[in-house]
């Protein structure tokens, strides 16, 4: 009996503060309201101020098309006498490696620099001239730089200038890659405006690209997918493409010697057509065995060349584009209506926390006194 009345005890207490506590949000209702109206309000001004926002997109998926290329040359090659199993391919383009070549300085740099048509003006400007001639941010971008993002002005001011370097004739000193602190800041801003999606499973990549401009946001999604195609392409061949050009010089080479044995050959037999001395048919047979030698070297290396000319065909990637750039219509934020709820939200919470919260300050400040 005594557990008892001490359970109900217990529920009527908790009851009973949570009346308490109910009766305490009535009573501070107007409080609260105040601050929810004071949060709605400012997520009103958020909304009517902040900038338009426009995505473009496009993705495409990665083809090797050196099986085709095998089966439907095989026998062709096998005829000529070339074995196209003996090639060696270029190494795979691991799906881990488009995020490494999007977040790479050179491809950042080049974005920088990509021609972009912009509403207002008459001619297109790059990308580093439109955000740093043309765009203006809006005043909601002035108050949160001059405000919460103060200290990271202040420290820029700090922070000495890096003046773009000439380029010097050592070549080591060349493959340095030189960039001021405006590209260097212009370069964090367009890693926050391209997103990449590799999706390894299915075997197609995405990217999208957000700029207040929607035909701006657009071309520079098209331009980030040909410069992605491009270091793909560059790093699936490469190998190939050096084997290919080393072949092509020795074919050259050999292909001077040889004809330059064969009007030698020719010649001296057209001058020694009656041969009768040892001596002739000697340097007959000399010209005969130089000609055949480097014959049989220039004809392996024709099938060396036709074999890595293949083979440079089987390493270079396709790519289907599922779904091409488009220019869009609609834009992709602000998001009026969410930015609206989450200061209603926020108004809720903060106006009854602060209720809650003087509650427990007044009597913190009561135990104080008495103690």
């Amino acid at each position: 009996m005594k557990e008892e009345s001490k359970h109900l005890n217990a529920i009527e207490e908790d009851t009973i503060d949570i009346i308490a506590i109910l009766k305490e949000f009535w009573v501070a209702r107007k409080t609260i309201l105040k601050i929810t109206l004071v949060f709605t309000l400012l997520g009103l001004f958020v909304a009517i101020f902040t900038k338009n926002e426009f995505t473009a997109s496009t993705t495409f998926v990665p083809v090797n098309q050196g099986e085709s290329v095998k089966g439907s040359l095989g026998g062709l090659a096998s005829l000529a006498g070339i074995n196209l199993g003996s090639g060696t391919s270029g190494a795979e383009i691991s799906p881990e490696l488009y995020p490494q070549i999007v977040s790479s300085i050179p491809f950042q740099l080049a974005l920088l620099n990509t021609p972009l048509t912009i509403e207002g003006q008459q001619e297109p400007v790059t990308y580093k001239d439109y955000y740093e001639n043309v765009y203006s941010p809006g005043f909601l971008a002035h108050l949160k730089k001059y405000t919460l993002g103060l200290p990271g002005v202040l420290l820029s001011l700090l922070k000495p200038v890096v003046k773009e370097t000439e380029k010097k004739n050592n070549p080591q000193e060349n493959e340095l890659i030189h960039i001021s602190f405006t590209d260097n800041e212009l370069i964090e801003q367009l890693a926050n405006q391209i997103n990449l999606e590799v999706n390894s499973k299915e075997g197609f990549v995405s990217i999208s690209v957000t700029l207040p401009e929607a035909r701006a946001s657009a071309q520079l999604a098209l331009k980030a997918q040909q410069l992605l195609q491009d270091y793909a392409l560059q790093f699936k061949t490469q190998k190939s493409i050096e084997q290919l050009d080393y072949i092509k010089d020795r074919y050259a080479e050999k292909q001077k010697e040889f004809n330059t044995i064969k009007i030698a050959l020719a010649r001296f037999q057209d001058q020694n057509s009656g041969i009768n001395t040892a001596l002739g048919r000697t340097k007959l047979l000399q010209l005969q065995a130089d000609y055949d030698l480097v014959f049989s070297v220039y004809s392996e290396l024709a099938k060396q060349l036709e074999t890595q000319q293949l083979q440079v065909k089987k390493d270079t990637p396709l790519f289907t584009v599922l779904k091409p750039v488009t220019v869009p219509i609609e834009k992709s934020a602000p998001k009026r209506g969410i930015i609206l709820m989450v200061y209603l939200f926020l108004g809720l919470v903060l106006g009854s926390g602060y209720v809650f919260g003087k509650r427990y300050v007044t009597d913190f400040k009561t135990a104080w006194r008495l103690k």
